[in-house]
């Protein structure tokens, strides 16, 4: 197995990531591949799929023992299923699927051809085996069963923002950090108004409440 290319994104820790990818459709990354699969003949066609599938390392678990049976944080932390019937990382095998929006190839003197997607549910730096074009008429199943996983495409959290606190935020990036907010980042098993939590985005360190009403506010913002 090779690593032919990194993805770079606004995420440097792992809390926060949107669990799935695709449920935060604003958030942006790009694709770098590394030196010797910079051949622009290897993506020749591929600006003609509007959606793409990447094969990755779950890098942060690669030395990590896998388990048979792991407990999904959407079940609360305390029920355990098995690691085939989830996505847990901690497998025999540390490798992600992930399906993304590929917005655009673009040439660059640096690093040539990258490629630009939406919806990644990747930390900065992941590396990746493989990318594979998406294809509708086999890989979409609008029959298929959720299982025990749950649907929150839109997010469950209303999110409000103080007066002027979110201005350190690039514009470009504020709806995002918004979305991800909404799909509620605190582990399953944790409900604690008083409790403030924190993400790393952008190069920003996010600090947040969730109240009874699953409200989050933002408390404040910092520059990492």
């Amino acid at each position: 197995m090779k690593i032919i290319a990194h993805i770079h994104t606004d995420f440097t820790s792992k809390f926060g990531i949107p669990r799935q990818s695709g449920l935060v459709d604003e958030l942006e990354a790009t694709i770098i591949f590394e030196p010797e699969y910079r051949i622009p003949e290897a993506l020749r066609g591929i600006e003609e799929y509007s959606h793409i599938w990447l094969l990755w390392q779950f890098s942060e678990c690669a030395d990590k023992e896998w388990s048979p049976t792991v407990r999904p944080p959407r079940l609360g932390g305390n029920k355990r299923m098995g690691v085939f019937a989830t996505r847990s990382p901690f497998r025999p095998n540390p490798i992600g699927l992930s399906c993304v929006k590929l917005l655009s190839v673009e040439k660059t003197e640096k690093y040539g051809f990258v490629l630009r997607v939406s919806g990644a549910d990747l930390l900065d730096g992941t590396p990746i085996y493989d990318i594979k074009p998406y294809l509708p008429y086999v890989d979409s199943h609008p029959e298929a069963s959720n299982g025990f996983a749950l649907d929150e495409k839109q997010g469950r959290l209303a999110v409000e923002i103080p007066d002027g606190i979110i201005d350190v935020i690039p514009e470009g990036k504020r709806n995002a950090l918004k979305a991800v907010l909404a799909q509620d980042p605190r582990p399953g098993y944790q409900n604690e108004p008083d409790r403030v939590y924190g993400i790393d985005f952008a190069g920003f360190n996010i600090r947040f409440t969730v109240n009874a009403d699953d409200v989050l506010t933002i408390v404040d913002i910092t520059k990492e």
